[in-house]
């Protein structure tokens, strides 16, 4: 099958870079993808479980947007509900009654919280549990899995990123994840200063394997935050709705205080939540938190017919069998040319990486050939399967990655690649 070529979109990135710094910034930026030449950069339309670039290739989407695509790009039933909501009111001087049923509705479908507040980003509902945190406790300190992702506050990012200075850090201990006795270690240390722990249900570090809890880990963290009257927070942004609708504590059999949701709350449209125990519920309204944009009834809408779309359907089971069958006929077939595939996390949001070269070259070569043709595979981060990766999206899939497998084989053998 033929290569892409993305000439238009490097003519808009030169554009870009005279009046945008970094052309385009974040996470999307092309630097984040290697080698940057096999990777599109701006993308034109999209449908169901794919999307097309400026230069009319068309892949299909295992990012899903970073995420926030669960139901197929373009969803009718979804946009249709934002489009009515839309001609009728969207962002006003006062709230809207969307906001009521989207909580009552979360409140019933997640176990064991009884209330829901409204932002637009993750990181502005991860950064709100740790106020909220600190108020419930009069406690400054805030415990952290090293590697984890929480947002981009200077509190969550990594010392050594630019703007972010030590003094951000003061009240941030990181810990390894897995490690029951480092968490018992930490709170010894900090007696009566930890006000909460916050962690994603599984471990999802970027450019390394995922990791899913030890049996009894989160047990075990939720006793000690129980004993020393510590806020448990869950990061369920990412894993949200894609392991049970009830959400991922439930999933692994733990009771947080608090969870953020955000990703695939409305299918593409920006809103996030936090929700959390009645005991918490007084605690929140006590921190002033709020956005120019965060009363929009327009995502309120989509993330109700989201929701009940995903609920009818049984997404999280659907897209847990699917992605196991994907990802393991991508694993028989990487050992069919001598190479070894390694998933790790859960199957509708697994990280896929070829191990056989320590430097990730090898694996970073085979994303990037499948996605010259047509299968926009990261190598740095874990993948999504969404309700619109269907039979044929699967197979076409693995049609591309059986070319990509032989190319990588034949530079291998040739020398041309590390192995």
């Amino acid at each position: 099958m033929e290569t892409y070529s993305y000439e238009k979109s490097q003519a808009l990135f030169e554009r870009a870079v005279k009046v945008i710094p970094c052309g385009v910034p974040g996470h999307m930026s092309p630097a984040v993808n290697i080698p940057p030449s096999a990777y599109p950069i701006y993308a034109a339309r999209s449908e169901g479980a794919r999307f097309w670039d400026v230069d009319g290739n068309e892949f299909i989407d295992y990012m899903c947007g970073y995420g926030p695509m669960i139901l197929g790009y373009g969803n009718s039933v979804v946009d249709e509900a934002a489009r009515r909501q839309c001609e009728e009111a969207d962002l006003t001087m006062c709230a809207s009654p969307k906001m009521v049923e989207l909580a009552e509705t979360l409140v019933d479908m997640v176990a064991s919280m009884s209330w829901a507040f409204f932002a637009k980003n993750g990181g502005d509902v991860t950064n709100y549990a740790a106020m909220v945190a600190r108020s419930a406790t009069g406690r400054k300190k805030m415990v952290a899995i090293k590697g984890g992702y929480h947002g981009v506050a200077p509190w969550m990012q990594a010392l050594g990123h630019h703007g972010v200075i030590e003094e951000d850090h003061t009240h941030t201990l990181r810990i390894p994840w897995n490690d029951v006795a480092a968490f018992e270690q930490v709170v010894a240390e900090n007696p009566g200063n930890v006000a909460g722990f916050i962690a994603t249900p599984y471990h999802v570090p970027t450019f390394y394997d995922n990791e899913l809890p030890d049996p009894g880990y989160w047990q075990k963290i939720e006793s000690i935050c129980r004993k020393e009257g510590i806020v448990l927070i869950l990061d369920d942004i990412r894993h949200g709705f894609r392991l049970n609708m009830k959400g991922s504590h439930v999933h692994y059999g733990f009771t947080p205080d608090l969870v953020c949701y955000c990703k695939a709350l409305a299918n593409g449209y920006p809103i996030s939540a936090l929700m959390g125990t009645d005991a918490m519920k007084n605690e929140a309204a006590k921190v002033f938190y709020t956005g120019s944009y965060w009363y929009q009834a327009m995502p309120m809408a989509a993330a109700l017919a989201c929701l009940e779309e995903l609920k009818r359907l049984s997404a999280p089971e659907w897209m847990l069998k699917q992605g196991g069958h994907l990802f393991g006929r991508m694993e028989e077939m990487a050992a069919g040319y001598g190479f070894n595939l390694k998933v790790t996390g859960e199957a509708s949001m697994p990280n896929v990486r070829l191990t056989d070269d320590p430097s990730g070259m090898l694996h970073q070569a085979w994303c990037a050939e499948c996605t010259k043709r047509g299968a926009f595979f990261a190598s740095h981060h874990n993948w999504f399967i969404s309700m619109a990766h269907d039979d044929e999206v699967v197979a076409r899939t693995l049609e591309i990655c059986d070319e990509s497998f032989q190319i990588i084989k034949e530079a291998t053998e040739q020398g041309r690649l590390a192995s």
